[in-house]
């Protein structure tokens, strides 16, 4: 039993949502429809209770990272941060461009339409418990834009501490609740899917979005190095094979922060100055996502499409540049990212809770492959950040970039001890 538990301690999300789906899919070939309607009720309350806690996991997450990336506590913090957006956004743009133009050609048009909002089918829960949002998506995106650049203008103290502390509680928030109940929500979704007999039809979806990810990950981290190599004059296929290692290690992990020792063994040997590795690399594990852009990317154009919802190009574009906001802002915790993007899938794009829940699903089903992008591009912002600076980074630069490594048991004391 020992040895059973640890197994999935090890596997973690990933394996328990893999779980989930599996179980879902079985289960749903015998289950009598008040059992189904059952899990139909818990993911109506989750649901609800999602839906209230995404503004402040937004007020807590963009408003201090806001606040750090503009204070001007160190130099060189806001140049990489910029970088970092800066290769988010291509890969949003690139992941856009080629799913855009490949995916209308495997996927059936409106082939998912009959997928409705659970409360609306003849599975719908047996009652459901309203949690109004304290403030609705856009207006908590607004205000923490407001605070955020309020708070890097005037001096640290009270309010900063305030929202230093809101970070680590809602970070405790997605870590230790919404996280371990997302594998029973994903299997209610995908129990009701089957019983209403969509699912083989959603399995073929993520099948062919899963290879168009695979690949245009690879596409990415090309790019990234031939752009970090010419920056600083080194070749840039052997520069991405010597971060091989960190690759594998995320793979197996997924975590960035898990990540890091290797990460930063690898980018030295890069020829990064050790200042400028100690620098980049803590924080790109927290704030350079471009692996993860392009999953939520493809996966919500799949979903769009399938669903027969309207995709308009300005709309999309708006949506990949508040994306990569929200990139730059989440949690270093597993399922991190896409729980702070569910606002904007659901706000901007019109996603219902089984799209955001099918999304969900997607994103950690892929995890590791968009973590081991993630860190793998470290080592390009690496290089070019190493040709920028010329080696020069402070002991100050590092504890600061430091800290933001450190979100999933995150020290506010220690934070706010650091940047004083």
């Amino acid at each position: 039993m020992q040895s059973i538990i640890t197994f999935f301690k090890k596997g973690g999300i990933l394996l328990a949502v893999i779980l989930a789906i599996v179980l879902a899919l079985i289960c749903g070939q015998f289950f009598p429809v008040p059992l189904v309607r059952a899990f139909a009720t818990f993911n109506a309350v989750f649901s609800q209770f999602l839906g209230f806690c995404i503004p402040l996991i937004i007020i807590g997450l963009v408003t201090p990272a806001i606040a750090d990336l503009g204070s001007g506590s160190a130099k060189w913090l806001g140049i990489t941060a910029l970088i970092a957006y800066a290769s988010t956004l291509y890969s949003g743009f690139l992941t856009y461009g080629v799913s855009m133009a490949a995916l209308p050609t495997f996927l059936h048009q409106g082939g998912l339409a009959n997928i409705e909002d659970p409360s609306k089918s003849n599975l719908a829960s047996y009652f459901t418990i309203e949690m109004p949002a304290p403030i609705s998506v856009m207006g908590a995106l607004i205000l923490s834009f407001i605070l955020g650049i309020g708070l890097s203008m005037v001096s640290r103290g009270v309010l900063r501490r305030g929202f230093v502390e809101f970070r680590a509680i809602i970070i405790k928030l997605i870590e230790k609740v919404i996280i371990p109940l997302l594998p029973i929500h994903i299997f209610g979704i995908f129990l009701n899917m089957t019983e209403s007999g969509a699912v083989g039809q959603v399995i073929i979806v993520l099948l062919t979005v899963v290879i168009l990810v695979l690949v245009l990950e690879v596409v990415i981290l090309l790019t990234q190095y031939l752009v970090g190599a010419l920056a600083y004059g080194v070749n840039p296929f052997k520069a991405l094979w010597t971060m091989l290692p960190a690759y594998l290690t995320a793979l197996g992990t997924s975590s960035s922060a898990a990540t890091i020792p290797v990460t930063l063994k690898q980018v030295k040997k890069l020829g990064v100055p050790d200042a400028v590795a100690s620098f980049t690399v803590p924080l790109c594990a927290t704030i350079h996502l471009a692996g993860s852009t392009s999953k939520i990317t493809a996966f919500a154009l799949a979903i769009m499409i399938t669903s027969g919802i309207p995709i308009d190009p300005i709309q999309f574009m708006g949506f990949i540049f508040m994306l990569g906001v929200t990139m730059v802002a989440a949690p270093g915790v597993p399922g991190g990212a896409i729980m702070a993007a569910t606002g904007i899938l659901a706000s901007m794009l019109g996603f219902n809770d089984s799209q955001v829940a099918l999304m969900i699903a997607s994103y950690i089903a892929l995890d590791s492959f968009g973590t081991a992008t993630n860190v793998t591009g470290d080592g390009a912002i690496s290089l070019i950040m190493a040709r920028l600076s010329g080696g020069k980074f402070s002991e100050r630069d590092q504890k600061i970039a430091s800290s933001f490594a450190s979100e999933s048991s995150f020290d506010s004391e220690a934070y706010l001890a650091d940047v004083k």
